[in-house]
């Protein structure tokens, strides 16, 4: 980060993914190229599409709801508000909201997210 800054996120800007979530990317700029991190939220019943990065870490910090995650050669595991999944670069990650209403958590990326870092595993 090169200099102080404030980036207020405008909610409207939630998209939806082939991921199968919906993105509200809370900082991921150029200028703080150290780390990024969005809001996910996925739906009840939804699991996201198995995927990996190239040369990123992740971590799930979940915020909202239930979820069983699913990551490289771990075992299925609950998770629920204050949970941390850390996400090694290239592992394969899946999550599953196994609750009732929307799984939200924060994806914390190092360094920050760019979509060439993303590959596909299904």
């Amino acid at each position: 980060m090169q200099s102080p800054a404030l980036r207020r996120v405008d909610a409207a800007a939630e998209y939806d993914t082939a991921e199968r979530c919906a993105i509200l990317e809370l900082s991921n700029v150029a200028a703080d190229p150290e780390v990024s991190i969005a809001r996910a939220r996925v739906a009840p019943g939804v699991v996201t599409a198995w995927h990996r990065l190239r040369g990123t870490a992740e971590r799930y910090l979940i915020l909202e709801g239930r979820g069983r995650v699913e990551v490289g050669g771990l075992a299925p595991a609950e998770v629920g508000p204050g949970d941390v999944v850390a996400i090694p670069p290239m592992c394969a990650q899946r999550i599953a909201n196994v609750g009732d209403g929307d799984l939200v958590f924060l994806a914390i990326c190092t360094p920050r997210f760019v979509p060439d870092c993303y590959e596909a595993l299904e």
